[in-house]
């Protein structure tokens, strides 16, 4: 029987001018309350390399990450672009490099513009009102803030004894209880979920990483922002399971956290020495770089582990 998402985009409570979503949750309390609890000593780096060949979505046409050398010491000898002459580039020795990506390449985070319905975004937001020749006026990646904040790891995989779910496996919202309630924890307003299916395990093995993905049903998605979460997370591409089973959307977890409830997404999160050390509450510090108007931008995510309150 075919099935279909029925997805709106919601108008935001916080006003016709929020472009934050959820991230309105995040306050100046919460995050002192976590930083006062974090414990220094171990930190955990939660991204993954950039590299040439690494595995990345290309299934809709965009590029791989490239870096090219722009300058090297023996070229700046050659080249004298600088002007200042031989004896001085042998002494200075000059490199420079430039990179080339899809925003969405790696670690990263989906900024409220990514996905949306009907030609809106997050908060009705429209395109042919909001949307230039290089990128949109609203809800771009530039308008994320640093986050700070309690991360909760809901380590599915482990919760349920495998070392990585079977590919298109469709997490509920029973399995996220699950896992919650193994760790002990419950979610509050303005945490950041992350959910553990085990695939970056296999990283940087593209076949294994990428492709039918094990993520979150429609209504574990559901459920998750309901509990007033600032972000999901997620170790695979696309945080959501795939294929998608309804007939009117491809991606309609995308869909129900950027526009519906306006959540931003985290991707390709490292978060296997969190699920070896079993720490399942943590003090997050993370931020975007500032891509003006961009859907998009790289991530890196640090936690560090929260003594009791």
């Amino acid at each position: 029987m075919s099935q279909r998402a029925d997805i709106k985009v919601a108008k935001s409570p916080w006003g016709p001018d929020d472009q934050l979503g959820a991230l309105n949750y995040l306050t100046p309390a919460k995050s002192a309350d976590v930083l006062s609890r974090a414990n220094g000593a171990r930190s955990y780096d939660l991204s993954i390399d950039y590299f040439v060949g690494m595995p990345s979505f290309q299934g809709a046409g965009d590029p791989g990450y490239q870096i090219f050398m722009s300058h090297t010491p023996e070229g700046t000898l050659v080249d004298n672009m600088n002007g200042v002459g031989e004896s001085v580039n042998r002494h200075v020795c000059y490199s420079g490099d430039v990179v080339f990506m899809y925003t969405h390449t790696g670690t990263h985070i989906d900024a409220l513009n990514h996905f949306g319905v009907d030609g809106e975004i997050y908060n009705n937001y429209r395109a042919d009102e909001h949307l230039g020749s290089r990128g949109w006026t609203k809800g771009g990646a530039e308008v994320i803030p640093p986050i700070i904040t309690r991360g909760v790891l809901l380590d599915i995989a482990k919760s349920k004894g495998v070392e990585c779910l079977p590919d298109s496996y469709a997490i509920s919202v029973e399995d996220c209880q699950k896992a919650l309630g193994n760790a002990g924890l419950t979610l509050e307003p303005g945490d950041v979920a992350f959910v553990r299916t085990g695939r970056m395990r296999y990283w940087p093995e593209g076949a294994k990483v990428l492709g039918n993905p094990p993520g979150l049903s429609l209504e574990a998605a559901a459920w998750l922002t309901s509990q007033n979460i600032a972000v999901i997370a997620a170790d695979q591409e696309c945080v959501e399971v795939g294929p998608s089973p309804y007939e009117d959307n491809w991606l309609p977890g995308h869909c129900h956290f950027l526009a519906e409830a306006g959540v931003p997404m985290m991707e390709l999160v490292n978060l296997e020495e969190l699920s070896r050390d079993s720490v399942e509450e943590f003090c997050l510090i993370a931020a975007p770089i500032r891509l003006k108007g961009a859907s998009g931008a790289p991530l890196r995510p640090i936690a560090m582990p929260l003594r009791g309150r």
